[in-house]
């Protein structure tokens, strides 16, 4: 029997940590299906307006390890299941023992359909490269002015922690 698996997620500023998680989940089922949440439920599901348009986010996770990608218009799981009927759904160990990933491990058990949680990539997290993001547009924009880079460099160092790029969680990140 096919075991179809269903990694659902924004994949907007596709990293590593995507591709880690899309690379596990193949590895634990036969056929895999990105589920790539469509714009309109990103901004009124989580208030976030992706950078990368639905349709290239669409081709972008369909290089990698993915079989399929399924636009999900909803951000209702069980009616992308009723579509889909997938039997087993990856996601980040962010939702693990959270009262969404309760749901969703009760909602989904109801169905037969397996939850498996992977190790979430927190230093390369699409929110912390918008952090990223907005920081340097914001130097960029005073140093523009001067023409001194030297407090690009400053907080270019600070976002880093041991020469990796991860946000450093001392650094305060204002709107």
């Amino acid at each position: 029997m096919t075991r179809i698996g269903y990694a659902p997620g924004c994949f907007d500023l596709f990293h590593i940590g995507h591709l880690n998680l899309l690379r596990q989940a193949k590895a634990q089922c036969d056929f895999l299906i990105a589920g790539v949440v469509a714009d309109e439920v990103l901004i009124s599901h989580k208030g976030v307006i992706p950078v990368v348009p639905l349709a290239e986010r669409l081709e972008i996770v369909e290089r990698p390890t993915v079989d399929a990608a399924f636009p999900a218009m909803t951000a209702d799981k069980l009616e992308i299941w009723r579509t889909l009927q997938f039997d087993v759904v990856f996601k980040g160990d962010d939702w693990h023992g959270t009262k969404k990933g309760e749901r969703l491990e009760r909602d989904f058990k109801a169905v037969g359909v397996e939850v498996v949680y992977f190790p979430y990539t927190t230093s390369n997290s699409s929110s912390a490269l918008r952090q990223k993001l907005r920081a340097i547009d914001a130097v960029a924009r005073n140093d523009m002015r001067t023409a001194d880079c030297s407090s690009f460099v400053a907080v270019w160092e600070n976002m880093t922690i041991n020469g990796s790029r991860s946000i450093n969680p001392v650094w305060p990140m204002g709107d």
